[in-house]
């Protein structure tokens, strides 16, 4: 696996290790950091990843990711190993994966409509990961958690007005992004 084609899952991992921690943990345990230990471990694999299809890369990754997110919680905050904590993260990961892929079609049959699929993926993680701060917050929050716009209101200190904006601009600039190109 070449660095070209780790970095495009760079935002997709970005994505998934925000959902597992809390924005209260954020100032101690940093997701970006998380990400870029997985993506230092998928170099190190780069040989065992060289065979894989992008699905199984991916699956690859998210186990990394859940992996690292254990490794550096238990780092943070000096606590004990928990496997609960590490089967929750390794559950959360996925769950997110599934949220994720679920903005997009589903039942992909053949290699190149999975192919495809993981392809529209990583631009939907890009495409999130472009979006201003808040919105990307409050798309994520609201489509990735399910957490309804009076929370995430509640949670970030605006209105709910405000929220429903910022999820009606967000949705609207990833439609624009992910429109197939003319032509």
């Amino acid at each position: 696996m070449q660095p070209a084609d780790l970095e495009r899952c760079r935002a997709y991992l970005l994505v998934l290790a925000r959902q597992q921690v809390a924005p209260a943990e954020r100032g101690k345990l940093d997701p970006s950091g998380v990400v870029q230990q997985t993506l230092l471990d998928a170099h190190r694999a780069a040989d065992q990843l060289a065979d894989l299809d992008d699905g199984r890369r991916l699956a690859w990754l998210r186990v990394a990711l859940a992996r690292n997110l254990a490794d550096e919680y238990r780092r943070v905050f000096a606590g004990k190993r928990d496997a609960r904590r590490e089967e929750r993260f390794a559950a959360g990961v996925e769950e997110s994966s599934a949220g994720l892929g679920g903005w997009l079609a589903a039942g992909h049959s053949s290699p190149s409509e999975r192919a495809d699929h993981n392809e529209q993926l990583l631009r939907l993680a890009a495409a999130l990961a472009d979006l201003p701060e808040a919105q990307r917050d409050a798309v994520e929050r609201h489509y990735l958690r399910n957490q309804p716009v009076t929370g995430i209101a509640a949670d970030t200190g605006r209105t709910a007005a405000a929220v429903a904006g910022l999820l009606k601009r967000g949705l609207r600039t990833l439609r624009e992004f992910l429109r197939p190109p003319e032509g």
